[in-house]
């Protein structure tokens, strides 16, 4: 199992990065380390990684944060992301793995890797900690305007991804909205709300943003202008709580006491609810796999990313998500199809 990881990709510039695949490394996982060999090098210098299966794959441009993700597909052929994607598309690594510009990434994927047959648009997944368990959110960040059947097609991708990565037998999926009842959201969801009551998908209908984190729904499915800020919101509840949490203990002496014989529990729940225990989102959708890290990640973060990545890779989802894909354009489905059209006036083509 070889990862190729974007090294100039993170905000915190290369040597979390590094130390992140160095660490997983050490668990016998082979990383390619793509970027440049002269900054890179000498920060694996500082280790000892003599018996380590680490590679470095030269890549003189780098992608940065605020660059055109159009522009960057046409003027930068020779960027780490592109290097690192064109790893798997040759099957020289089973995955990549990188912090950076979130729609270059996605532009570089499209463009080297291709859609899977019938995915007319990837989406970025999040498997997010909950009271009972964890949820899968999609898109967090893709695709801010989306059709309804993109969304038919996230909650698809995100229900296999629930039952690969999470293990939940039969996902139940929903659709976030701004109420449970048929006539509320816009009509991008109420459209989408048809298309899952007519699958077979193990759907339960519309759902408010209060129950994300409750637990009672495995899948939620929204455009990515929803999904991303409902990620960055549930990314500052952690940090929010533990330092609320900090502030009262700190506030009197028998708090303080009380905090010592709790500090175990404290660390527990924060492990729970710290983003960068799951590391990375894959790009679900594309013909091999990319995984999109936080632009902040740490060397944690990165090391969970590359561990995530893994056991995706060996789940073998891509295989099976083209088998799903095919049950519903099958020639004797084609009713199914109909139905959606004879009660939705269409301004696309359906495959």
């Amino acid at each position: 199992m070889r990862i190729a990881v974007d090294a100039m990709g993170g905000d915190l510039g290369p040597a979390p990065i590094v130390e992140g695949a160095i660490k997983a490394a050490s668990e016998k996982i082979e990383v390619i380390l793509v970027g440049k060999k002269k900054v890179i090098s000498p920060i694996l210098s500082k280790y000892n990684i003599k018996n380590l299966p680490i590679f470095l794959q030269n890549a003189e441009e780098v992608v940065a944060m605020d660059e055109s993700p159009s522009s960057v597909v046409r003027n930068k052929k020779d960027s780490s992301m592109a290097k690192g994607i064109n790893l798997v598309k040759e099957d020289k690594a089973k995955a990549f793995i990188t912090p950076g510009n979130t729609g270059a990434v996605l532009a570089y994927g499209i463009m080297i890797l291709k859609r899977v047959q019938n995915i007319q648009r990837p989406a970025i997944a999040v498997i997010l900690p909950t009271k009972k368990g964890r949820v899968v959110l999609l898109d967090v960040g893709g695709n801010v305007d989306c059709k309804p059947l993109h969304l038919f097609q996230f909650g698809l991708m995100g229900s296999l991804l629930s039952k690969n990565l999470v293990g939940v037998n039969k996902p139940k999926i929903a659709l976030l909205s701004i109420g449970e009842e048929d006539s509320k959201g816009n009509l991008q969801v109420k459209k989408s709300h048809e298309y899952f009551k007519l699958s077979s998908l193990n759907y339960v209908g519309l759902r408010e943003g209060r129950d994300i984190l409750q637990g009672d729904v495995d899948v939620f499915v929204c455009d990515g202008f929803v999904g991303n800020i409902c990620l960055k919101l549930s990314e500052s509840v952690g940090s929010i709580l533990m330092d609320i949490a900090k502030r009262e203990i700190e506030s009197s002496l028998m708090a303080k006491i009380g905090a010592l014989f709790l500090k175990k529990s404290f660390k527990n729940i924060k492990k729970q609810v710290d983003y960068r225990e799951y590391g990375s989102a894959p790009l679900l959708g594309l013909n091999g796999t990319i995984f999109i890290c936080h632009g902040s990640s740490d060397k944690n973060a990165i090391y969970n990313g590359i561990k995530n990545a893994v056991k995706f890779v060996k789940s073998g989802y891509n295989q099976q998500l083209q088998k799903e894909l095919e049950h519903y354009a099958d020639i004797e489905k084609r009713k199914f199809w109909d139905n959606i059209k004879d009660k939705i006036p269409f301004t696309h083509t359906v495959n």
